[in-house]
């Protein structure tokens, strides 16, 4: 989830609770105004009606037509004590004059009169409906509240969405930097501190990062090549104690050539690394067209002479021409790997079925061992079954390749055959 819309979620429950609150508050504040509006009208005409009792003047008719009507009559002692001075109530009383009941606001009071009767004296006036009001309110309240929820959101949502470019924009940059490729300078200017510290903090990691690989390229460099000077040192050593031959046993002899194979082998296991780092390191920018059809017949026919003691057969299937913007010098690396796995892993006797289309290159192998692990496949050293003259990399270096280049590669098991398909874009 993106960072504005988890603000937004968490504040939306915030701000739900918030003015659910308030609404409960308001109805409530809102009904004791009301009820003390009242109140107040209800007091002022109880002490009218009290102060005319007391002086022996006539009472107006209870009901006159008018909002307020009372009813006056005697109590007991014991009533009067058990009972408060002033009580208010919400009541629904019966109106003579509409012949039926309405809600009403009503307040009874108990007073002495003049012979010290006690007498309670009830007056009411009619007042809103309360569940009416409720509903009312709450449909309101849900109205404001939906409208005041949406525009508070859709505002933070802009401003948040404002404030965090700098933000989007270092992670666009941070998404699209290569290590050792042509990255563009980090223009992110934003007058936000932390923003300001984020962006100074990532270009110094990014710097960190250039100078680590270019060490590291350069380590891989010079490693390697200072390994090449003594292997050819000790292979050419090796080479002039097989020629003095007669000075050597037939053990000896056989001790060297097994020295030697060894010493080829790391040759071999010296280049592939190497290549597998200038691949990963972006050491290849050369790009041009390469026709893969052309390519697949020069390295099959080399493989053939090499792998004929195997009695392996190669068929080609050209459906389609197949060119591809690719460095040369990779795009031999893709197919001989291919076509070396092939030879090397497949069943002696067995064929090598090439198919070359319009957007995919596939290498098919006869394997009745069964088949291997596509998850681990093409990593480094992986072997189903360790092969003499087989480093491990082959595959590897061209998965390197393939993601150098966008392609995809894909393996299955069929009909008994290993296969192995590179899709190029269309």
């Amino acid at each position: 989830m993106r960072l504005v819309y988890r603000i937004v979620l968490h504040m939306s429950w915030a701000l739900s609770l918030l003015l659910a609150a308030w609404a409960v508050l308001f109805y409530f504040t809102l009904i004791d105004e009301i009820n003390d509006e009242v109140d107040d009208s209800l007091e002022n005409y109880a002490e009218v009606l009290v102060r005319r009792s007391l002086a022996g003047r006539e009472l107006p008719q209870a009901f006159s037509g008018s909002n307020n009507g009372y009813f006056l009559h005697d109590v007991s002692a014991e009533y009067a004590g058990s009972r408060r001075h002033m009580v208010y109530s919400d009541e629904e009383i019966f109106i003579p004059e509409k012949d039926e009941e309405e809600p009403a606001r009503v307040l009874r009071m108990i007073f002495r009169d003049g012979e010290g009767n006690y007498k309670e004296l009830t007056v009411m006036t009619p007042t809103i409906e309360k569940d009416d009001l409720q509903e009312a309110i709450l449909r309101w309240m849900v109205c404001l509240y939906l409208f005041l929820l949406l525009t508070i959101l859709l505002i933070n949502v802009l401003v948040l969405h404002r404030t965090l470019r700098p933000l989007y924009a270092l992670l666009r940059w941070l998404d699209g930097y290569i290590v050792g490729g042509r990255n563009a300078p980090l223009a992110n200017d934003t007058n936000i501190t932390e923003f300001r510290r984020l962006n100074e903090a990532a270009s110094r990691y990014a710097e960190r990062a250039e100078s680590l690989f270019e060490r590291q390229k350069q380590f891989i460099g010079n490693a390697s090549h200072e390994m090449q000077t003594p292997l050819a040192v000790c292979r050419n050593r090796l080479e002039m104690l097989v020629d003095d031959g007669s000075a050597l046993s037939e053990a000896q002899l056989g001790e060297i050539l097994k020295v030697q194979r060894t010493l080829d082998y790391l040759v071999r296991l010296n280049r592939s690394l190497l290549l597998l780092s200038k691949i990963e390191n972006g050491q290849f920018p050369e790009a041009e067209q390469v026709e893969l059809n052309a390519l697949v017949r020069r390295t099959a026919e080399d493989m053939g002479e090499i792998y004929a003691g195997r009695g392996m057969r190669f068929v080609l299937h050209e459906e389609q021409r197949l060119a591809a913007l690719m460095n040369p010098s990779l795009a031999a690396s893709l197919v001989t790997n291919l076509l070396k796995n092939a030879f090397v892993h497949g069943d002696a006797g067995g064929e090598v079925i090439v198919t070359v289309a319009a957007h995919e290159l596939r290498v098919c192998n006869a394997g009745a061992q069964g088949p291997l692990d596509a998850e681990h496949i093409f990593e480094r050293f992986y072997q189903g079954a360790k092969k003499e003259g087989s480093t491990g990399l082959g595959l590897s270096i061209v998965d390197a390749v393939c993601r150098l280049y966008g392609l995809r590669i894909g393996y299955a098991y069929i009909n008994r055959c290993h296969c192995f398909t590179v899709h190029f874009p269309a």
